[in-house]
């Protein structure tokens, strides 16, 4: 939440939350709560993920009543822990079990629209996307999201953003493409090979909470002035505050290890900054290691218009 509240500071108008298991949302554990908070104004969307289909119907009435204004199911995460759960990317192994549950969620989500992830399908061999975002249409979703990536593949490799189009041309709803978008020089050629009428942008925002504005038109010299060091302590406060310190720690070093590494050489550092556990101390040595730095020292995209500049 602390990260989809940032991002949002910048103008983006969406952000999903992170995936929240069905089942331990409706037994009420903390993480899942927290998981689910709203990040702000604007829409309040998040993403479910399960295997049962009552679990969804049940954790779909729960978000809705929440304040949820959009759910969206994931079929497309490929973690050995979330497949070996039979949920996840490990649905589309099974169409007529991920229609259920489709279905469930669209039940319990009453008014609120549901839309849904997938991938390309579970392997090479089948690459069902198409079959499953027609299914999901005529059971009522909103729109479908497919990665550009089999299950097998992990995230190795580059997103077929060219497959993407046969699910488009499967379906009348939304299609939105995902997968490897990381530079806004990428944008118009993965709509293009995908047929998309939209995007979705995953790991290409992480340490990076400016470049889905920048990739909607926010002006690069607006962006590249903003300090870093005030944006990341900022973000490393509110992790604390949101999770409380000792989650809030564990959450803020992947944030900081991602920060660190759009910016440069920072090994020694870094390290010491992850291992450091008083905020305090982290604080202060962000601030020491970032002095002078702006966004445009920490992205890409901008250091090259800064040098074409």
């Amino acid at each position: 939440m602390p990260f989809r509240r940032l991002v949002r500071s910048f103008g983006l108008k969406l952000a999903f939350s992170e995936m929240i298991a069905s089942g331990e949302l409706i037994k009420g554990h903390e993480d899942s709560r927290l998981r689910m908070a709203p990040d702000g104004e604007g829409c309040h969307a998040i993403q479910l993920a399960g295997r049962e289909a009552n679990a969804m119907r049940l954790a779909a009435q729960l978000a809705a009543a929440e304040g949820a204004e959009l759910i969206d199911i994931n079929m497309g995460c490929p973690a050995k822990k979330v497949v070996g759960g039979a949920s996840g990317s490990a649905l589309m192994r099974d169409l007529d079990h991920a229609l259920r549950l489709i279905e469930a969620t669209l039940e319990g989500a009453g008014r609120v629209p549901v839309s849904l992830k997938m991938r390309l399908g579970w392997d090479r061999q089948s690459l069902n996307a198409p079959e499953l975002a027609a299914r999901a249409q005529m059971a009522g979703v909103a729109w479908v999201t497919v990665h550009g990536r089999t299950r097998d593949q992990f995230y190795e490799g580059r997103a077929d953003w060219f497959a993407i189009s046969e699910v488009k041309e499967a379906v009348t709803i939304p299609v939105i493409a995902n997968g490897d978008l990381v530079s806004r020089m990428d944008h118009p050629i993965m709509l293009a090979q995908s047929g998309a009428d939209a995007v979705m942008i995953g790991r290409g925002v992480c340490g990076r909470p400016w470049f889905p504005a920048y990739l909607a038109g926010c002006a690069p010299a607006d962006l590249a002035s903003h300090g870093l060091a005030d944006l990341i302590c900022s973000h490393y406060e509110a992790m604390l505050s949101h999770y409380g310190a000792a989650a809030g720690l564990r959450h803020a070093r992947k944030h900081l290890g991602w920060y660190l590494d759009r910016i440069g050489t920072f090994d020694a550092q870094k390290a010491l900054l992850l291992r450091e556990t008083e905020p305090s101390h982290v604080l202060s040595g962000l601030q020491h290691l970032l002095a002078g730095l702006t966004i445009g020292d920490a992205d890409p995209d901008l250091r090259t218009l800064r040098k074409a500049a």
